[in-house]
């Protein structure tokens, strides 16, 4: 066999792509550390987006090359480490919050909110700190669906809320200070304020990932998210019908005029299998999502599937992420996660607020 060098180790490295960013190891400075004792190769990988139900499948296809150059004797670790990525241009930052991540809909009824939901859920399976925002004054949904409606927020020792600790995810929704069958009978005014202070009078505990489940349209809410929050970037659900596609293309463009990027694009309800026969039918028409987002030049973040039990999940407060995350659906739910986060990687991170001085 050939001498072991660490340049024909980074070369082999280059070769393995991340499923995720779809590029490389090496050219997404993923590689942290090589080194070679005798015949054993130790790779240390730094990914830059949690992904811990990633690790083996990522380990094994780094075993994989480098066995197929000869090389059989490896170790490989791989941990990630999460920045905060760049918002839109003279907004501060959260305190206590490295990104924000909207999650909007052009119309309601596409299920955003469930999506929500369960994509704050499975970046905590992979082994971020998540919180979730319900950002929908006038129709709050998250307490329920994280079987937590009838909790209230404490009071800090600063005057603030603590948000409420649900599915191990830190939320507030307007739903934890109102009578869920209360109408919200409010102007735009006092819904924008009453969000801002929903955001910014909580202390958040070193989030990671801010998940921001967004009212449907391109309202007072969305527009006060984009010019007075921090966000990072924004993901779009829709279904596969044209209808929806057409609202959905409107929240896309609202994003892009506010410079808020758009990591991509999830299509809920693609597809329904009878449990009874097994019978696959596209209710809602098929490939819609994929369309958009190639028409639009963005992601697509992958397809979900109507299903009885996801709606029924939710309904029970008990998310199908949190209740099995080992089933198919939970494992689609992680799939698109982790494909949200890796894209939101590619960007420019936050640059701090005073420049690195080098002294020789």
């Amino acid at each position: 066999m050939t001498t072991l060098t660490q340049d024909k180790i980074e070369k082999i490295l280059s070769t393995v792509i991340d499923a995720h960013t779809g590029k490389d190891l090496l050219s997404s400075e993923n590689v942290k550390n090589i080194t070679i004792d005798d015949e054993i190769v130790n790779v240390e990988l730094l990914l830059k987006y949690p992904a811990i139900n990633y690790h083996e499948e990522l380990k094994g296809l780094v075993e994989e090359s480098l066995s197929k150059a000869g090389i059989n004797y490896s170790n490989i670790s791989i941990k990630s480490k999460i920045a905060s990525y760049a918002v839109q241009g003279g907004v501060k930052a959260l305190p206590g919050v490295k990104n924000i991540i909207a999650v909007a809909s052009g119309k309601g009824g596409v299920g955003k909110s469930t999506t929500a939901v369960n994509l704050a859920l499975s970046l905590q399976s992979e082994g971020a700190r998540v919180a979730l925002l319900d950002a929908d004054i006038y129709g709050p949904s998250q307490p329920r669906m994280l079987g937590v409606k009838e909790l209230r927020p404490q009071e800090s020792e600063g005057g603030n809320m603590k948000p409420v600790i649900a599915h191990g995810l830190q939320s507030m929704s307007i739903g934890f200070l109102v009578d869920e069958a209360s109408p919200m009978v409010w102007r735009g005014p006092m819904v924008t304020q009453a969000l801002e202070q929903l955001l910014m009078n909580t202390e958040w505990d070193n989030v990671d990932y801010m998940i921001v489940d967004l009212p449907p349209g391109t309202g007072d809410t969305q527009l006060t998210l984009s010019q007075k929050i921090p966000v990072s970037g924004a993901v779009i659900v829709t279904t596969p019908q044209d209808i929806a596609l057409i609202d959905a293309q409107k929240g896309l463009a609202m994003f892009e005029k506010v410079n808020i990027p758009i990591l991509g694009i999830i299509e809920n309800m693609s597809i329904h299998i009878c449990s009874n026969c097994n019978h696959a039918e596209e209710i809602f028409g098929h490939g819609g999502g994929e369309r958009m987002a190639s028409d639009s030049n963005t992601n697509f973040l992958g397809a979900l599937p109507l299903q009885l039990d996801i709606r029924t999940d939710v309904d029970d407060g008990n998310p199908s992420v949190a209740k099995d995350p080992e089933s198919k659906v939970s494992m689609m739910y992680q799939e698109i996660a982790r494909k949200v986060v890796a894209t939101l990687s590619l960007q420019s991170e936050t640059v701090g607020a005073f420049p690195k001085i080098t002294i020789e």
